[in-house]
């Protein structure tokens, strides 16, 4: 088991080795969310807060045949956006940044959706990790956003112990060439989604179990480090 008090190299080595084990283990990682163009990956994260991928998938493709464009749901009446998209949870909020980050496209953008993490971040309801999540996806630009699944690993990993997301990302980063950010944020995902569960992780089934000192494993289920405070 990994000393937790290790130095930075020998945690950056294993860091590299836990990614290589969950590429071998998870080649198919990659987003879960379905879309088409800039536009439904953009909604799609708005909407996956707090949210299964597979519900979201479920809501979107009934909700980009209402509203096809930017155009269209930056002028979408509130009510009827709420109702479409209510499955999906938090609905009320979700609809307004929905409607406010597509009209702020179409002030700022001349429609098209930013494909840069700073200009994302500064769209109304988009916060650092949507940012990251969506440009990594847009465009060559490296990003770890940390989810709630990527904070937990991080965490009983004993690659940071960190609670802030912003942070958590950074300790990350440091620990991880660029070109290897966008990866790990998608197999730490699909790890997290299937093996290591928030309150019943599979230790025995984990390909990386020799690499992890199971920081908090167990507790799981109860009170456990978790991101604070967290725009989407």
């Amino acid at each position: 088991m990994p000393d937790v008090r290790e130095k930075r190299s020998d945690k950056a080595a294993r860091a590299g080795a836990i990614v290589d084990r969950l590429a071998l283990t998870y080649p198919e990682a990659r987003i879960a969310l379905e879309f088409r163009d800039p536009y439904e990956l953009l909604v799609a994260v708005i909407l996956s807060a707090q949210c299964t991928d597979k519900r979201v998938n479920e809501i979107t493709p009934g909700l980009f045949s209402r509203y096809p464009t930017v155009a269209q749901l930056a002028h979408a009446k509130r009510d009827e956006l709420e109702e479409i998209i209510r499955p999906c949870g938090l609905f009320r909020s979700k609809a307004k940044s929905l409607t406010e980050a597509s009209q702020a496209i179409e002030a700022h953008h001349g429609g098209q959706v930013p494909t840069s993490r700073a200009a994302l971040a500064r769209l109304p309801g988009i916060g650092n990790k949507s940012a990251g999540v969506i440009a990594m996806q847009l465009s060559a630009e490296a990003a770890l956003p940390v989810d709630t699944h990527v904070a937990r690993l991080a965490f009983r990993l004993g690659l940071s112990t960190e609670r802030d997301p912003d942070k958590i990302e950074r300790a990350l980063q440091a620990l991880l060439p660029k070109a290897r950010w966008t990866a790990a944020h998608h197999l730490l995902v699909w790890h997290g989604r299937r093996v290591c569960l928030a309150r019943a992780p599979q230790c025995p089934e984990c390909s990386v179990a020799g690499l992890c000192p199971k920081l908090g494993v167990e507790l799981a289920g109860r009170k456990r480090p978790r991101p604070t405070n967290q725009r989407s």
